[in-house]
């Protein structure tokens, strides 16, 4: 295997380094696309690139290739696909499909409770209104979608700002923003180097909603209506509910103003 070949090796960790400015600069939409694309096709590449060195290896071994009848020529045609090579990338494969196969259950489960939740909350609206001092608002994937507001948010905003902050919920539903986490999740599972990824897709997500959620309206309002209902985030997101999208503190100071 030549340089070529070893690319989906290296190119994770330049993607990880460019991240962080894709997120911020690029269109929240086009980023969060580009972003999620980019960590599900280099999981992938990686993935079988380790099956490739894996394989390759273990053919060289006496056993294996006297099973493929294999001949001295084909053998010995690539010295990077050694024993010695497959020996690392075999638990590497093992343990990049094991990673990935718990993140794909785990995200499963989470979407499949949260679909459970929303279908038990009260009410027959898009918009379900819980009982709860602290301040919470996001948004529960399922069919059909809720968002979930406690009386604690609602009591610190006007008319005006709940306005805003039900639209950047319903912006999440309707933008399918927990596939683009999902996906990432289950990616940056198979490969680590592509951790950096998943916070930068929940952050264009959040900016993406952010920006349908300004949309026709007072765009320095709506800043200020985000910005102020996400630092008074009580830090429960979802109230346990690990498919939920909330506003959160953790993002905010870092986006920028819709438009």
């Amino acid at each position: 295997m030549d340089l070529d070949g070893l690319l989906p090796l290296v190119l994770p960790a330049v993607m990880a380094l460019a991240a962080r400015p894709l997120s911020g600069r690029l269109p929240p939409r086009t980023a969060t696309w580009l972003l999620t694309g980019t960590a599900v096709v280099l999981a992938l590449a990686s993935t079988a690139t380790l099956a490739v060195l894996a394989l390759g290896g273990a053919l060289r071994l006496p056993v294996i290739a006297a099973l493929g009848h294999l001949s001295e020529h084909v053998l010995h045609r690539d010295p990077q696909t050694s024993p010695l090579v497959a020996t690392v990338a075999g638990p590497a494969l093992v343990a990049s499909l094991g990673a990935a196969g718990c993140a794909a259950v785990q995200r499963v489960r989470a979407l499949l409770a949260g679909a459970k939740a929303a279908r038990e909350l009260p009410g027959g609206g898009i918009v379900a209104v819980v009982e709860d001092e602290g301040a919470d608002a996001f948004a529960l994937p399922g069919r059909p979608g809720r968002v979930v507001v406690s009386t604690g948010m609602l009591s610190i905003l006007d008319e005006a700002e709940r306005r805003v902050l039900l639209a950047h919920e319903r912006a999440h539903l309707a933008g399918r923003h927990h596939l683009f986490r999902a996906l990432v999740h289950v990616a940056t599972a198979a490969n680590p180097l592509l951790w950096p990824l998943r916070g930068a897709v929940t952050f264009t997500t959040e900016r993406w909603a952010d920006e349908r959620a300004a949309a026709g309206a007072d765009r320095e309002r709506a800043a200020r209506a985000i910005g102020k209902a996400a630092l008074a985030h009580n830090g429960r997101p979802g109230l346990g509910h690990a498919a939920a999208l909330g506003i959160g503190r953790g993002a905010v100071l870092g986006r920028r103003r819709p438009g």
